[in-house]
């Protein structure tokens, strides 16, 4: 495989040539179902993930994969329009090869959305929760392997990762659009299976609020490119008390996304908007 600089190089050289002047402060990945976001984004360019040099291309159909500059909130961003998730096949460093590139294009900040099962009997369906720390139990680590000091040290510490400011100001967007939102700690699993009961269960006892399959591989890589990290879940579907679970699709995790999507679309947009 090509030295990972290399390919960066390559990938951002080959997008600063499409967008040149334009160069994005805020860094935006839409997770399963929230991909419409980009509606209210004034778009400048919009770049399929097929048309960019040594970029994954989703294989999920809730996401559209697409790469789209623009303005969101008066404030120039770049978006990943569709993410990549390790149970498609991809290795870590392709997960989190957007990441990087966003954050070599100019990026400070970045917000991320998904969409997972809750674990907090007080985090209910349609609810939003904003992530503030969080339980990797992903087979695999973006950071395994080589390691470029360009990009981050060798051991970053996750002790900061979730920015408090962000994470209140958050809070206190929602709270004025009267908005439900939590917040707690997102566990990542490999997927694609849903989780079975016990795994519910366990997750929870461990400490867990939410659980998904992807966000903490990107976040580990934009933690250690040293960018501030804003993260935010909708609760698509019950994973405790294990009396409440019900069988759940793809389809019902899309729908309720969609429904919750103009909360998420609120809180992010103003977040940036206020930055």
């Amino acid at each position: 495989m090509e030295n990972l600089l290399v390919r960066l190089k390559e990938t951002v050289s080959h997008l600063e040539d499409i967008i040149a002047p334009f160069k994005p402060r805020y860094g935006v990945i839409l997770g399963t179902g929230l991909g419409n976001l980009t509606d209210t984004i004034d778009i400048e360019h919009e770049i399929d993930y097929a048309d960019i040099p040594h970029f994954p291309v989703s294989t999920v159909k809730s996401h559209k994969g697409k790469l789209i500059f623009g303005h969101l909130g008066g404030k120039p961003i770049v978006a990943l329009a569709g993410r990549f998730h390790y149970y498609e096949g991809y290795s870590m460093q392709e997960v989190t090869f957007p990441v990087r590139v966003m954050r070599l294009l100019g990026i400070e900040t970045l917000f991320i959305s998904n969409a997972a099962g809750s674990l907090n009997p007080d985090i209910k369906t349609g609810h939003l929760m904003i992530i503030n720390d969080h339980i990797n139990l992903m087979p695999d680590h973006p950071l395994r392997g080589k390691n470029y000091e360009e990009l981050g040290p060798r051991f970053p510490d996750m002790l900061k990762t979730y920015d408090p400011k962000l994470n209140q100001m958050g809070l206190d967007i929602a709270a004025k659009h009267g908005i439900e939102c939590h917040t707690g700690v997102y566990v990542a699993v490999p997927g694609p299976t849903l989780e079975t009961p016990a795994e519910y269960k366990y997750m929870h006892i461990i400490g867990g609020d939410a659980v998904g399959m992807s966000t903490v591989p990107e976040i580990i890589v934009a933690k250690h490119m040293d960018l501030k990290v804003f993260a935010i879940s909708v609760a698509t579907d019950m994973g405790y008390p294990p009396e409440v679970i019900q069988e759940t699709s793809l389809e019902d995790v899309i729908q309720v996304a969609t429904e919750a999507e103009p909360k998420v679309t609120t809180v992010i947009s103003e977040l940036i908007a206020n930055l």
